[in-house]
């Protein structure tokens, strides 16, 4: 079949099937780094401050090349503001459920972030499911495109593994507000929650999950391809849950609190 009658079924303009991305430079690569330093050391920051910051570094660029890296990274600066991460043109957007509400066991609520991770030759995409009680990560994925697939995997893994939470939070970016994921939530009966407009510190407890994860592993190594990444991050996390002690726990670990109760031992 030819290109020409390709490009007719599918409706797309043929020099858009030629096309072909031009890579991140190496220059904005080392910027987008630097950028997420400061991001975690400053999340209030918005592009303006942080191109301000850049130049008394000596690296010299304008706001608007900052803020489009950092639509590109998938950050925004943290504080109440009108909006939140957008959905999806279509999505739904459910409501809000954590105002005043105890978190006292494992499993009553899990939540769901995407942090960018810099590599030595471009960057990638980690989603993280964590459970709230404990801290604990229940499951990962990463990827190099900011899309829903890998969001999705990571929350049926975590399903299958460790049961249902009775409630789900996210934010309101599209991958979370899209059916594909809120699906599979709402076919096991679980509460879909999503941060409201100026809740920024709805998702505080990934947000230094985020910071323990890149000064402790991702920043420590040059790591090549999504692969290292994924590998290095398994170790990681596994060190994360059974032996990284907590202070926020008492120096408990996020394991020893999830599975205090021996019923949810035997059932993961």
């Amino acid at each position: 079949m030819t290109i020409i009658r390709q490009c007719e079924l599918l409706g797309l303009c043929r020099s858009s099937l030629y096309y072909r991305p031009q890579p991140v430079s190496s220059a904005d690569l080392a910027l987008m780094r630097r950028i997420d330093e400061l991001h975690l050391a400053h999340p209030f920051l918005g592009a303006r401050k942080l191109a301000r910051m850049l130049k008394r570094e000596g690296v010299e660029v304008g706001r608007r090349h900052v803020g489009s890296l950092m639509r590109l990274m998938g950050i925004e600066a943290i504080y109440r503001k009108k909006r939140t991460s957008l959905p999806g043109k279509g999505h739904k957007v459910y409501p809000y459920l954590l105002g005043n509400l105890a978190i006292e066991r494992p499993n009553q609520v899990w939540a769901a972030d995407i942090t960018y991770l810099p590599m030595a030759q471009g960057f990638a995409y980690l989603v993280a499911i964590l459970d709230l009680y404990s801290r604990k990560v229940l499951s990962f994925r990463v990827s190099n495109a900011l899309a829903t697939e890998f969001c999705v995997e990571a929350l049926q893994e975590a399903l299958a593994r460790y049961g249902a939470p009775e409630i789900f939070n996210t934010d309101q970016g599209a991958q979370f507000t899209d059916e594909d994921f809120t699906a599979p939530l709402a076919n096991k009966k679980i509460r879909i929650s999503m941060d409201g407009k100026g809740r920024w510190v709805d998702n505080v407890f990934v947000e230094r999950l985020w910071r323990s994860v890149k000064y402790e592993c991702i920043y420590l190594h040059a790591y090549e391809t999504p692969r290292e990444v994924r590998i290095a991050l398994t170790d990681y996390f596994n060190f994360y849950n059974a032996r990284r002690p907590h202070q926020s726990l008492d120096y408990r670990t996020p394991d020893e609190m999830y599975f205090a109760s021996q019923p949810l031992k035997q059932a993961a």
